[in-house]
Protein backbone atom coordinates (compact mmCIF):
# COMPACT_ATOMS: atom_id res chain seq x y z
CA UNK A 1 0.00 0.00 0.00
CA UNK A 2 1.35 3.44 -0.92
CA UNK A 3 0.65 6.33 1.44
CA UNK A 4 1.84 9.88 0.91
CA UNK A 5 3.02 11.71 4.00
CA UNK A 6 0.82 14.77 4.59
CA UNK A 7 3.76 16.60 6.14
CA UNK A 8 6.69 16.12 3.75
CA UNK A 9 5.04 14.56 0.67
CA UNK A 10 7.16 11.41 0.65
CA UNK A 11 5.49 8.31 -0.75
CA UNK A 12 5.80 5.44 1.74
CA UNK A 13 5.15 1.77 0.97
CA UNK A 14 3.42 0.05 3.88
CA UNK A 15 2.39 -3.63 3.86
CA UNK A 16 -1.41 -3.89 4.06
CA UNK A 17 -1.23 -5.98 7.24
CA UNK A 18 0.77 -3.19 8.97
CA UNK A 19 -1.65 -0.32 8.32
CA UNK A 20 -3.10 -0.68 11.83
CA UNK A 21 0.39 -0.62 13.43
CA UNK A 22 0.59 3.21 13.43
CA UNK A 23 3.08 3.48 10.53
CA UNK A 24 5.21 6.62 10.30
CA UNK A 25 6.87 8.36 7.38
CA UNK A 26 10.33 7.05 6.60
CA UNK A 27 11.62 10.59 6.04
CA UNK A 28 10.02 12.79 8.71
CA UNK A 29 8.39 10.31 11.16
CA UNK A 30 4.91 11.83 10.79
CA UNK A 31 2.14 9.35 11.55
CA UNK A 32 0.66 8.18 8.24
CA UNK A 33 -2.61 6.70 9.51
CA UNK A 34 -3.56 9.32 12.09
CA UNK A 35 -7.24 9.10 12.98
CA UNK A 36 -7.71 12.82 12.40
CA UNK A 37 -8.07 15.06 9.36
CA UNK A 38 -4.86 16.63 8.02
CA UNK A 39 -4.56 20.05 6.43
CA UNK A 40 -3.18 20.13 2.89
CA UNK A 41 -1.98 23.04 0.79
CA UNK A 42 -2.27 23.75 -2.93
CA UNK A 43 1.13 22.17 -3.47
CA UNK A 44 0.56 19.08 -1.33
CA UNK A 45 -2.95 18.08 -2.43
CA UNK A 46 -2.23 16.78 -5.97
CA UNK A 47 0.66 14.58 -4.83
CA UNK A 48 -1.33 13.29 -1.85
CA UNK A 49 -4.32 12.37 -4.04
CA UNK A 50 -2.23 10.75 -6.77
CA UNK A 51 0.03 8.74 -4.46
CA UNK A 52 -2.32 7.55 -1.72
CA UNK A 53 -3.92 4.20 -2.51
CA UNK A 54 -6.59 4.47 0.19
CA UNK A 55 -9.73 6.53 -0.51
CA UNK A 56 -9.29 10.22 0.35
CA UNK A 57 -12.13 12.45 1.54
CA UNK A 58 -11.34 16.14 1.06
CA UNK A 59 -13.26 18.86 2.89
CA UNK A 60 -12.98 22.19 1.06
CA UNK A 61 -13.76 24.85 3.65
CA UNK A 62 -12.93 28.41 4.79
CA UNK A 63 -12.31 29.99 8.18
CA UNK A 64 -15.12 32.53 7.71
CA UNK A 65 -17.73 29.87 6.79
CA UNK A 66 -20.18 29.12 9.60
CA UNK A 67 -21.44 25.79 8.20
CA UNK A 68 -17.81 24.72 7.62
CA UNK A 69 -16.94 25.40 11.25
CA UNK A 70 -20.12 23.67 12.44
CA UNK A 71 -19.29 20.55 10.41
CA UNK A 72 -15.60 20.34 11.45
CA UNK A 73 -16.24 18.30 14.65
CA UNK A 74 -18.43 15.87 12.69
CA UNK A 75 -15.75 15.48 10.01
CA UNK A 76 -13.15 14.77 12.72
CA UNK A 77 -15.42 12.29 14.50
CA UNK A 78 -16.06 10.31 11.32
CA UNK A 79 -12.30 10.37 10.58
CA UNK A 80 -11.70 8.64 13.91
CA UNK A 81 -14.27 5.97 13.05
CA UNK A 82 -13.11 5.28 9.49
CA UNK A 83 -9.36 4.61 9.43
CA UNK A 84 -9.64 3.03 5.97
CA UNK A 85 -10.31 6.52 4.52
CA UNK A 86 -7.79 9.37 4.68
CA UNK A 87 -9.51 12.63 5.71
CA UNK A 88 -8.01 15.93 4.53
CA UNK A 89 -9.03 19.55 4.89
CA UNK A 90 -8.30 22.12 2.20
CA UNK A 91 -8.73 25.80 3.12
CA UNK A 92 -10.25 27.27 -0.04
CA UNK A 93 -8.86 30.72 0.70
CA UNK A 94 -5.32 29.44 1.28
CA UNK A 95 -5.50 26.95 -1.62
CA UNK A 96 -7.13 28.82 -4.51
CA UNK A 97 -5.52 26.60 -7.17
CA UNK A 98 -7.00 23.45 -5.65
CA UNK A 99 -10.39 25.12 -5.35
CA UNK A 100 -10.26 26.17 -9.00
CA UNK A 101 -8.97 22.78 -10.18
CA UNK A 102 -11.88 20.97 -8.51
CA UNK A 103 -14.45 23.64 -9.45
CA UNK A 104 -15.39 24.50 -5.86
CA UNK A 105 -18.28 26.96 -6.06
CA UNK A 106 -19.78 26.56 -2.60
CA UNK A 107 -18.40 25.50 0.74
CA UNK A 108 -18.29 23.22 2.51
CA UNK A 109 -17.77 20.81 -0.38
CA UNK A 110 -16.73 17.22 0.27
CA UNK A 111 -15.08 15.23 -2.51
CA UNK A 112 -14.27 11.53 -2.25
CA UNK A 113 -11.26 10.47 -4.31
CA UNK A 114 -9.87 7.07 -5.22
CA UNK A 115 -6.58 6.69 -7.11
CA UNK A 116 -6.56 10.46 -7.61
CA UNK A 117 -9.95 10.49 -9.36
CA UNK A 118 -13.15 12.05 -8.04
CA UNK A 119 -15.74 9.42 -7.15
CA UNK A 120 -18.41 11.49 -5.49
CA UNK A 121 -19.16 15.02 -4.33
CA UNK A 122 -21.40 16.47 -1.62
CA UNK A 123 -22.05 20.20 -1.20
CA UNK A 124 -23.18 21.53 2.16
CA UNK A 125 -22.74 20.55 5.78
CA UNK A 126 -23.88 17.08 6.79
CA UNK A 127 -24.79 15.60 10.16
CA UNK A 128 -22.71 12.62 11.26
CA UNK A 129 -25.21 9.93 10.23
CA UNK A 130 -25.63 11.43 6.75
CA UNK A 131 -21.87 11.71 6.24
CA UNK A 132 -21.38 8.08 7.25
CA UNK A 133 -24.25 6.97 5.01
CA UNK A 134 -22.90 8.99 2.06
CA UNK A 135 -19.40 7.52 2.48
CA UNK A 136 -20.83 4.03 2.69
CA UNK A 137 -22.80 4.49 -0.51
CA UNK A 138 -20.01 6.12 -2.52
Amino acid sequence: MHLVCPSCGTTNRIPDQRLSDAPVCGRCSTELMAAAPVNLSDAALPRFLAGTELPVLADFWAEWCGPCKAMAPTFAAVARQMPEVRFVKVDSDAAPNASARFNIRSIPTLILFSDGRELSRQVGALPKSSLQRWLGAA
